[in-house]
């Protein structure tokens, strides 16, 4: 029984020692973990609470300038205009029929504005003198196989043409009555010398000045081209 507070004694110096080794240890704490993925904490998630995600913080983005641009577009619409066209005019298409005298042959004609004078497609060329004047000697021909004929004229005068890729030439002007439809004038005319032709007659603007009206979406307006009848 003496032995019991010796006993005593010796298991209450255990447990003071056991304690005191408990408290003299610190909390073992596991390493922390580093995350090489993870960007570099903010301020902001330094400053949130350990265990907790950091605030939402909203991001306001600035609205784009828009500028309106007011774009008018103007629009024109084609007038027509009447002119009216006077009644002692005559009206051709871009091509017709025409007698010339002397000779009274019909020929097919090509009516060109831009043209000073009127141009006549002839064979044989020949100058002459007669009684101290110039004349010119051709043939004409209507261009239906038929026998040219032969036409002699004074020379009013001369002119020099130069047309692209021929030689310039020294053309004879004559005077000759020219007839379309009902209107009949005496004109110069240039004479061409050329063996083939499709229009043996060009009619120029010396004929169509305050005469006659174009309209080059029509052709033979004035019908197959003869001689005016002569009333008695």
């Amino acid at each position: 029984m003496r032995f019991l507070p010796l006993l005593s004694l010796l298991l209450v110096s255990q447990i003071l020692t056991g304690c005191e080794s408990l408290f003299s240890r610190g909390p073992t704490t596991a390493p922390e973990t580093v995350n090489v993925f993870e960007d570099t904490p903010t301020t902001a998630d330094a400053a949130a609470a350990p265990g907790q995600c950091p605030p939402v913080q909203a991001v306001v983005c600035a609205e784009p300038e828009v500028k309106v641009v007011e774009r008018v577009i103007e629009r024109k619409f084609e007038t027509i205009v009447e002119v009216p066209v006077a009644k002692d005019k005559l009206v051709l298409g871009s091509q017709e029929y025409a007698v010339v005298e002397p000779s009274g042959l019909r020929l097919k004609a090509l009516i060109d504005t831009g043209a000073a004078t009127s141009a006549l497609s002839v064979n044989g060329i020949t100058r002459f003198e007669r009684d101290g004047s110039d004349w010119v000697r051709f043939n004409l021909s209507d261009g239906s196989g038929a026998s040219p004929e032969k036409i002699e004229l004074p020379i009013q005068r001369h002119v020099r043409v130069a047309r692209p890729g021929f030689d310039r030439q020294r053309r004879p002007i004559v005077s000759m009555s020219l007839t379309i439809g009902e209107v009949t004038h005496m004109v110069e005319m240039n004479l061409v010398e050329r063996d083939e032709f499709e229009f043996p007659l060009l009619v120029g603007r010396n004929f169509l000045k305050d005469a006659a009206v174009v309209d080059v979406s029509r052709k033979f307006v004035q019908g197959n081209g003869q001689l005016p009848s002569v009333s008695k």
